[in-house]
Parts: structure tokens; sequence; C-alpha cells
């Protein structure tokens, strides 16, 4: 069936859904699993001297918050039995990084939360998995 699923996390409670459909088909299936977390750039601009927070302490703090939220996938993965690899990549646009990790990693499944946003707010937010959805050329499984 699948042999390579890509699950991103951004350490929510229902990416943590999305994670756990992920582990369980990969064990049904005898898949592997890919877990990304995205991290957003610096905010840069005219008085990027003015921001509160240094580039550096900025790039460092999104590295252990992202690399946290893998963390707890690998952890999930290994407790299952099931084979898990981790990263954490910068990118402005998160749903590009995913479809690219997925093409890096021969995936043939991306398995994504959707956060339910409705009305206005889904309009104006937007929504990385709806443009994952978009996109993407492989199968996405969206868990609610």
């Amino acid at each position: 069936m699948y042999q390579r699923i890509l699950v991103p996390t951004d350490g929510s409670d229902i990416t943590a859904k999305a994670v756990t459909s992920a582990i369980t088909l990969a064990k049904l299936s005898g898949a592997a699993i890919s877990t990304l977390s995205v991290k957003e750039p610096f905010p840069y601009s005219a008085i990027s001297e003015m921001q509160p927070v240094p580039p550096q302490e900025f790039y460092d703090a999104q590295e252990r918050i992202a690399a946290g939220r893998v963390q707890a996938v690998l952890d999930a993965a290994a407790a299952a039995g099931v084979v898990c690899e981790g990263a954490t990549v910068e990118a402005l646009h998160p749903w590009e990084a995913i479809i690219e990790m997925a093409k890096q990693k021969s995936c043939d499944l991306i398995v994504m939360a959707s956060h339910g946003r409705r009305g206005m707010a889904a309009l104006l937010i937007g929504s990385e998995t709806s443009r994952v959805l978009t996109h993407s050329p492989l199968p996405v499984l969206v868990v609610k």
C-alpha cells in the first residue's frame, strides 16, 4: 500500500490526531514515516535593528520549538515500532516546504490535520492543508 508517509507537525492537538493516524496507517501498511516541522523566517524589516529579539535568538528559539515538535513524533512512532525520521526546515510558505519534503523523501502519502476554520476566518487566515491539497501531486489524507 504505502511505503513512506509524510506527517507535518505544528505541535497542535489536532496535529497530534494526524500523527496518530499516520502511525496507525504506517503500522498497518509497513510504511516508514517522515515528519517535518516548518520554522518561520526572521521577520526582517526596515527597522529590524529595533526588533525586540535579535535574529540569532529568534532562530535558536524557532529551532528549539520545531525540534521539540519533531521529537514528539519520533517518540510516538518509536513507541509504536514504526520507523520514523524527522527534519526541521525554514520556509516562508509551509505548504511549499511540505510538498518539497514529500518529493525529497519519495513519500507516497501526506497525512495532515485540518484546523477546521470556517467562514471569514478560513478566508482571511487561509489553510496550509488546503494549499497542500491544491498543489500536491501526491494523495493527501486530511484528519479532522
